[in-house]
Parts: structure tokens; C-alpha cells; sequence
């Protein structure tokens, strides 16, 4: 999955994602309304591929668990971050059975879940293909002739 590009905003709802960058300013646009707004220094954001989930082994990246929802839900949409804490954190195990629950809050299920559909929506939901099976079938075509 790539996330590349793609910002949350501290104090704004939805995603972003990055056009350009000015002197003092990059300039970002919203991917629910399309409109176009500066960011300066004093804003705090965070590109979602610098972002991870605990586990009790490690850090996930957020790409990784994108892409374990993509599989199961086969890049549809999914359950919607407003369902009960009982839900979400079902479902969230489910995807990532060891996430470190005391280290992982609920608010954090909610983000991951909400930022996938709205991904989903903007059609930027795209699973990884695997080139190492296609490189193995062309190896083995080769060898054939």
C-alpha cells in the first residue's frame, strides 16, 4: 500500500494530500472536498506512512494493516468507526491479532479504520501485487524453451 503523500492534519477532520511544496508553506489538499489550503511550520501533521501500531513484538506500519484489511474485506469498504468499542476492537483483532492492547487505544482503532474508508472511497485502496511469482513463472518459461 502506498501511503505516500498522504497527511493527517492535529485539529482537522479527514485526509490530505500533499500538491506542492511553496518557501514557507506545502500546500495540501483535502480528499473529501478537493480544496486546497497552505501549511506552515506551526501546523502539526503527520504523513500516514511514518505512522505504526504497536504490537507486542514491534511496530506495524500503517501500510501493513491497510493492506491486511484490503485482503479480508477485498479492498471494499469496512466496518464504520462510529460501531461499538466491542466491535471495532473484534474486528481489529481480527486483522492484528497481537496488537499491544494497553498501548493501543480505541481512538486509534477508530483513526485506522476511518482513514481506510476514506481511502477506500477516493480509490486509493489498491492491494500490493506480487512480482516474485511473476518473475518465477517467466524463470520457468525460460527454462522450458
Amino acid at each position: 500500500m502506498n501511503l505516500e503523500g498522504i497527511i493527517n492534519i492535529a485539529g482537522k477532520s479527514g485526509l490530505y494530500k500533499v500538491i506542492s511544496q511553496a518557501k514557507n508553506s506545502v500546500i495540501v489538499e483535502s480528499l473529501t472536498d478537493h480544496k486546497r489550503l497552505p501549511l506552515y511550520s506551526n501546523n502539526q501533521a503527520n504523513m500516514l506512512e511514518e505512522i505504526g501500531i504497536y504490537t507486542y513484538d514491534d511496530t506495524k506500519p500503517l501500510s501493513g494493516i491497510f493492506n491486511d484489511i484490503a485482503k479480508k474485506e477485498n479492498c471494499k469498504e469496512t466496518i464504520s468507526h462510529k460501531s461499538s468499542k466491542n466491535e471495532l476492537e473484534s474486528y481489529f483483532r481480527e486483522v492484528l491479532p497481537d496488537y499491544d492492547e494497553e498501548r493501543v487505544y480505541i481512538s486509534d482503532i477508530k483513526k485506522v479504520i476511518q482513514w481506510y474508508n476514506t481511502m477506500q472511497k477516493h480509490g486509493l485502496i489498491k492491494l500490493q501485487k506480487k512480482e516474485k511469482n511473476k518473475n518465477t513463472i517467466t524463470e520457468t518459461k525460460n527454462e522450458n524453451k
